[in-house]
């Protein structure tokens, strides 16, 4: 074996095809990068916006988006007899509804608030009438544009005959309320208001802000495709590489 040495002989199939993986995983990883630039910007501006003092509702509303988890400070009356509920919602392990109440501005407009948590027992508003606040309230939250964000083949339906939501269809709900629709111009149907923190008569429902949580992964992935193709490049050597003599001429290159 001492008289033998390797020697790295490519060919030109082999070649090709690692140079189009190694391509293709570098790309993969540089899209990555991108993503990382793109969430960190978003994670920024979500933060910027959370931290702003809450303010009013503007009195139009051109882009939804642009008051996404914005801070507002509301103030009207609940229409407690057109509650809706949105489930399976849990908290601390038990299951129930999120309540949805509409909220009659002193504007004269009206705006769906997510009041908080109840559990499934007691979903009847009879079961919890210290919480049907009467007369003028002013409550603080955060706006949320409602909508379903995933795949609409995964899209589970709203059963409006029974007052069950499982996602935030505003239209369809300000309309089951009896505030949206035809007519209603003075209905917000583009936005909702999630109440923070802050104790209800009688304990329920139970408000506060869940987390707002972006997952950022992108760096973690960028590597891996680095990695990917890293080694793949030095399996594509290995592979390549052949024993040859030192007496052995050179071979002709590619």
């Amino acid at each position: 074996m001492s008289g033998t040495r390797w020697r790295f002989r490519p060919r030109l199939g082999a070649t090709l095809a690692a140079l189009l993986a190694v391509l293709l995983l570098v790309g993969l990883g540089t899209w990555q990068m991108q993503r990382l630039a793109w969430k960190e910007a978003l994670i920024a501006d979500l933060a910027t916006r959370t931290g702003q003092p809450p303010q009013a509702l503007p009195p139009v509303i051109a882009d939804p988006a642009d008051l996404a988890f914005m801070p507002v400070r509301l103030r009207g009356h609940f229409l407690h007899d057109r509650e809706l509920y949105v489930g399976a919602r849990l908290h601390r392990g038990e299951a129930g509804f999120d309540v949805i109440t509409p909220l009659a501005l002193e504007d004269g407009r009206l705006v769906l608030v997510d009041r908080g948590w109840v559990p499934s027992a007691r979903r009847a508003p009879e079961t919890r009438p210290a919480g049907q606040i009467p007369g003028v309230v002013t409550i603080e939250g955060q706006v949320r544009t409602g909508g379903w964000n995933g795949s609409d083949l995964f899209r589970p339906a709203n059963q409006p005959a029974e007052n069950y939501w499982l996602w935030m269809d505003l239209p369809a709900m300000a309309a089951q309320a009896g505030v949206g629709g035809a007519g209603a111009a003075g209905a917000i149907t583009s936005l909702y208001v999630v109440a923070g923190p802050g104790d209800n008569p009688g304990g329920l429902p139970i408000g506060g802000l869940r987390p707002v949580e972006v997952r950022n992964n992108h760096l973690g992935y960028a590597l891996t495709w680095y990695a990917l193709a890293l080694a793949l490049l030095v399996i594509y050597v290995v592979h390549q590489s052949r024993p040859s003599s030192k007496e052995e001429p050179h071979d002709a290159p590619l």
